[in-house]
């Protein structure tokens, strides 16, 4: 009797194929500047904000990033940009906000990790979705600090200020 033995390979689809099917159905822009990396524009209500999703297959996981078009110079906006990261970051359940150093730029990032590389396109979106949403609601806080003149406290009190409605 002769056994015959057959490597099933399931081919499953790269996160970013899943995330770029998602973008287009947007009808965002975007480019893939490789196998392993999408950047995105989006639109939204302050800025427009860009988005860098990295795979690490090393890692076996996702990245995200959106840096702000805003810059920190400054000891003294730097200590205020820093007390806000603190009072946002601290209301965030999923992801952060960092400061750069080296140039003084606010970022959002967050990473999931997909073992075996098993995302699924609702996993991919949600990502996006979660960056999007942190971006549009604190925006206006690092706006009311750096160019306002704010206090963290109240940058913060005034970007989670929920209105009902729309006037």
């Amino acid at each position: 009797m002769t056994v015959i033995h057959q490597d099933e390979t399931v081919s499953r689809a790269h996160p970013l194929d899943m995330l770029e099917h998602t973008v287009e159905e947007n009808g965002w822009a975007y480019e893939r500047s490789g196998r392993d990396e999408l950047n995105l524009s989006v639109a939204g209500r302050w800025s427009d904000h860009h988005f860098s999703f990295t795979w690490r297959e090393d890692l076996q996981s996702l990245h995200l990033s959106s840096a702000f078009d805003m810059r920190v110079k400054g000891e003294t906006r730097l200590a205020d940009v820093a007390a806000l990261l603190m009072f946002v970051n601290a209301r965030l359940w999923i992801g952060h906000f960092d400061l750069w150093p080296e140039d003084g730029t606010i970022v959002f990032r967050h990473a999931m990790i997909f073992p075996d590389a098993h995302a699924s396109a609702s996993q991919c979106e949600a990502l996006l979705n979660l960056a999007l949403e942190a971006c549009e609601h604190y925006y206006p806080a690092f706006q009311f600090v750096l160019w306002g003149g704010k206090t963290a406290e109240e940058a913060v009190a005034a970007a989670i200020l929920e209105c009902a409605g729309q006037a």
